[in-house]
């Protein structure tokens, strides 16, 4: 009897020895979870990217392997973001597991660096950050890296698709465009279809070697019929190559206010150059005041001051009576008022 109760005192010492250990352990895992974030450095803080110089290296970044206290894989992330932002939505570039640095040309750097929608030809700063994870678990709050803050000056990374079409007699030759100002295959343009020609093509270069047509339900292909827009008028079209869909919605900017013929109850239409992105009118004034709107329709406006546009500004000043040129233009986010 005696033997089988210090058996059994035994027996309890280990189980609570063991229970006790686990939960250590438990507590061990648990407190090293919070991780350490890696070490991050860029080879640049400064850059102004030129075209002439694309095919050189831009940035080097560089980071140390991030600490959770444990062995494990890790996943790395490099985060962009506009400076203020706080990384609420970041430009994100998954990296390989082994790797510790990313370079970048000046190409690809400037291509980064106009996704984040940054102005060409003038200094913005970003941040950016590696941000790191277990692999294969979302149990574990992922770390984030010292935030590198940079001042980039990016360049226009323009081109442009051909849009022949009945409109100018189907030649692409001098066919009007439409623009991808970053190259991402998304191209965008106002075109004016005339009364009776409202069927085009859209080409890739000024020749018919290649053109998208009408593959239906809002997708185009190399194969596909006519397009068309289903009246005449002037419409801002939207190719998106990476997904093969085009989109056409009127688009037709008029000048409105108490120094114009219709004053603040009508517009009066302006005229669309796709080569220079211009609106333009020749008008009788009247000292007073006008406005840009869109599609006849408060809901875009544009007034402003000194020739500069401003979204819902002010009104424009007309100083006095007399015969004015007009000109409008959101590429440069500019007005001229010219008294002829």
């Amino acid at each position: 009897m005696k033997t089988s109760l210090i058996k059994n005192i035994g027996l309890l010492g280990l189980l609570l020895f063991f229970f006790s250990s686990c939960e250590k352990d438990e507590e061990r895992i648990i407190a090293n979870t919070q991780g350490k974030g890696a070490a991050f450095t860029a080879s640049a803080n400064t850059l102004t990217l030129q075209k002439a110089n694309e095919r050189n290296q831009a940035v080097n970044f560089t980071w140390t392997k991030a600490d959770f206290g444990f062995d494990a894989a890790i996943t790395n992330t490099l985060q962009f973001a506009v400076a203020g932002t706080n990384f609420a939505n970041p430009k994100e570039v998954v990296l390989g597991a082994s790797d510790v640095s990313k370079s970048y040309t000046v190409l690809e750097f400037n291509a980064l660096m106009l996704s984040l929608n940054l102005p060409t030809g003038r200094n913005s700063i970003i941040e950016t950050r590696v941000k790191s994870q277990v692999a294969g678990t979302e149990a574990i709050a992922p770390v984030y890296s010292n935030v590198v803050s940079m001042t980039v000056n990016p360049y226009a990374l323009i081109s442009f698709v051909y849009v022949p079409g009945a409109y100018q007699g189907w030649n692409p030759s001098t066919a009007d465009s439409l623009i991808s100002p970053t190259s991402n295959n998304i191209y965008t343009g106002v075109i004016n279809f005339t009364e009776g020609n409202t069927k085009f093509k859209i080409t890739p270069a000024k020749k018919w070697d290649v053109a998208y047509g009408d593959a239906g339900g809002g997708k185009v292909s190399t194969s596909g019929g006519d397009l068309s827009v289903p009246t005449a008028g002037m419409y801002r079209l939207t190719l998106n190559l990476n997904e093969n869909t085009l989109t056409a919605a009127k688009y037709s900017f008029g000048v409105i206010g108490d120094a114009t013929a219709g004053g603040w109850g009508a517009d009066t239409d302006m005229m669309y150059n796709n080569g220079t992105q211009t609106w333009s009118l020749t008008t009788n004034l009247k000292a007073g005041a006008i406005k840009f709107r869109l599609n006849d329709d408060w809901g875009t406006n544009y007034g402003g001051s000194n020739g500069t546009l401003v979204s819902n500004g002010d009104n424009i000043t007309v100083p006095s009576a007399g015969n004015y040129r007009i000109t409008f233009s959101l590429a440069t986010n500019t007005y001229t008022l010219t008294k002829l």
